[in-house]
């Protein structure tokens, strides 16, 4: 191995149970050409074949490329750990790829910042990069996402760990650019198109890999080239739906600001307006993805100026529809007039943390300043609320969309 060698890294993301390790002994076993070394989050979750330990997939503990990370998780308390660690292999020079199976219950972007942050240090200090992001491959379990989510159907049930298999699954299946979708043949025809359609429906991008027992093509997982991670965090569905909005908005602001005076008067019109206003956006994000709206998944955007009485929204979250699968965006509340706050809805996860200041609650001077620096803030400022807003994307399988907006409408502050 050459002193500048880069090493690419695949990290293997997916709940518990989905079959990342049985992914890991087959790539161990296929290796083509490859030597590769394995990191994983908790060694009591890994049970790599002895026989591949013998091959030298996996060696001895003293000469080891099974590297444990243990009491904590690599997206949060290890960063500093699974760094050292990636150092640590590299500097062996027995290996020329890292494979990276994170805990069943990580998110993955944390992971992926923390790599891509190493790979860029290097070069920012004027040395040679060491290692690159290859790779982020996430694993579904196609039977358990049919009988834990009824495809789609029921997609709460009161025996699963919160931790568990909505809020980390819908994490997973957002920030990645390969899901494998292992065990395929225990679902019919019908099942795994539905489960298919879920997955589309929050992650459009990502390529899907159908198979069994963690058999996939290598070449699929190790030195694939595939990962950017400006798209990659920008690929979930919400995201793109946000954006759409916008873009909808820009190409015709005399309507949005049509919308706005009507909505500020609270008329019967103006309602009947923004009705009409989400179903175009809806419209467009399912254009050529009839998959999905076969089987009543739908996507669209509540937005509004005016904020929301917490205690009425806290209400209205409490008794959050079953059927929405996934629901994120910017919300404000009356009586905290100065933050902004992310709303975050996976299954029964639910959330809303302050995300800063709006602009028009800063001072005057400093208000200025920023929009002479970024006078596009003006395409969205309102007279009244500033860059006050609220929007919020709901995917979900069978919506009552009218029902939605109304309960969310009667939480707005009178």
């Amino acid at each position: 191995m050459s002193e500048n060698k880069v090493v690419p890294i695949t990290l293997l993301t997916g709940y518990l149970g989905a079959g990342k390790t049985t992914l890991i002994n087959h790539v161990l076993n296929n290796q083509e050409g490859y030597k590769v070394a394995v990191i994983v989050n908790d060694i009591g979750e890994v049970n790599i074949d002895a026989d591949l330990i013998a091959k030298g997939g996996v060696v001895q503990e003293e000469d080891s490329s099974l590297v444990p990370l243990q009491n904590g998780c690599i997206c949060c308390t290890l960063k500093v750990d699974l760094m050292q660690q990636i150092v640590d292999i590299i500097k062996t020079k027995k290996f020329d790829y890292i494979l990276i199976e994170a805990s069943g219950v990580c998110e993955p972007l944390p992971i992926a910042q923390t790599i891509t942050v190493l790979s860029e240090q290097t070069t920012q200090y004027g040395l040679p990069q060491i290692c690159r992001l290859d790779n982020v491959v996430t694993v579904v379990d196609a039977l358990r996402l049919r009988d834990e989510f009824n495809c789609g159907n029921n997609l709460v049930k009161e025996d699963i760990d919160d931790e568990d298999i909505e809020n980390l699954l819908i994490q997973q299946i957002e920030f990645c650019n390969k899901i494998v979708l292992n065990k395929v043949d225990d679902l019919s025809e019908e099942e795994l198109n539905k489960v298919k359609a879920i997955i589309r429906s929050l992650q459009p991008k990502a390529e899907i890999i159908e198979t069994n027992y963690g058999k996939v093509d290598v070449s699929k997982i190790l030195d694939t080239n595939s990962f950017d991670f400006e798209e990659a965090s920008t690929s979930a569905a919400w995201i793109e739906e946000l954006n759409r909005m916008d873009n909808e908005d820009d190409d015709d602001d005399e309507k949005e600001d049509e919308h706005d005076e009507e909505h500020e008067h609270h008329d019967e019109h103006g309602h009947e307006h923004d009705e009409h206003h989400h179903e175009h956006g809806h419209h467009h994000h399912h254009h050529g993805e009839g998959e999905t709206e076969e089987y009543g998944i739908s996507t669209f955007v509540y937005f509004r100026r005016q904020p929301f009485n917490k205690d009425e929204f806290d209400k209205f979250a409490t008794n959050f529809p079953k059927n929405i699968i996934r629901c994120k965006g910017i919300i404000w509340f009356k009586d905290e007039p100065d933050l902004s706050y992310v709303f975050e809805q996976s299954g029964k996860q639910i959330s809303a943390a302050p995300a800063g200041q709006w602009i028009a609650s800063l001072p005057e001077k400093e208000q200025a300043e920023i929009k002479l620096q970024n006078p596009s803030i003006m395409n969205d400022w309102d007279e009244k609320y500033g860059d006050r807003i609220m929007k919020l994307v709901f995917i979900g399988q069978d919506m009552d969309k009218k029902w939605i907006i109304e309960a969310l409408d009667k939480c707005l502050s009178k």
